[in-house]
């Protein structure tokens, strides 16, 4: 519904009547609209969760090298515009009107991609300050997202599913990926290996 028609659409009587439920119904549950956003921000994070639970990307690469994470970081991205677009335009929609509390602003930040996950992958890059590194590539990956969905590239004629797309999206990705290694700022030279990492790849 808000993907549909926006977030004004969201009312307790326009969710009765596109749940042919009785009039009330929604309201009995909800009782106010700041409780129904709060059940909209939940349901999203809990169907991102989902979603991350079932993509088979929960593991690095083996054998793990830049460009294979970055391949992976990509077709994640990109299978998210292909079958999650409603989620991520109803989070674009949420996370920018300004009823929305702190608390529900805080978890629609977080409800697509995770920092502490990242972070594991920015380490095995090389990383110095894997916190910092991190946090820039969950920025990058929120720019591409917004980028491919609202921005220029919406422009661009890329069709979320198919290999220019993840080609795409894998370029900025892999750039950022090589940069991260502490010799001297020259970052790593394509298909090096990374050491590797037992725990979750970054996304959420």
């Amino acid at each position: 519904m808000i993907a549909r028609d926006g977030l004004r659409a969201l009312t307790h009587r326009a969710v009765d009547r596109a749940l042919a439920l009785p009039d009330g119904s929604c309201s009995y549950y909800f009782r106010t609209r700041g409780a129904l956003l709060d059940a909209a921000v939940h349901r999203l994070a809990e169907r991102s969760r989902d979603a991350f639970e079932h993509s088979g990307l929960t593991r690095p690469p083996t054998p793990p090298d830049v460009d294979a994470a970055a391949r992976a970081v990509a077709t994640a991205l990109d299978r998210d515009l292909a079958h999650r677009r409603r989620d991520l335009l109803v989070r674009y929609a949420l996370a920018t009107d300004p009823t929305i509390g702190a608390e529900q602003r805080a978890g629609l930040a977080t409800a697509l991609f995770s920092r502490a996950a990242a972070r594991d992958l920015v380490a095995a890059c090389g990383a110095d300050d894997a916190d910092s590194a991190a946090a820039d590539l969950v920025s990058l990956v929120e720019g591409l997202t917004a980028d491919r969905l609202l921005g220029a590239r919406s422009l661009d004629g890329f069709v979320a599913g198919t290999a220019a797309s993840v080609a795409q999206l894998t370029r900025p990705i892999a750039v950022y990926l090589r940069g991260l290694d502490g010799g001297g700022g020259t970052g790593l030279p394509p298909g090096r290996p990374i050491r590797e990492s037992g725990e979750d790849t970054w996304r959420a």
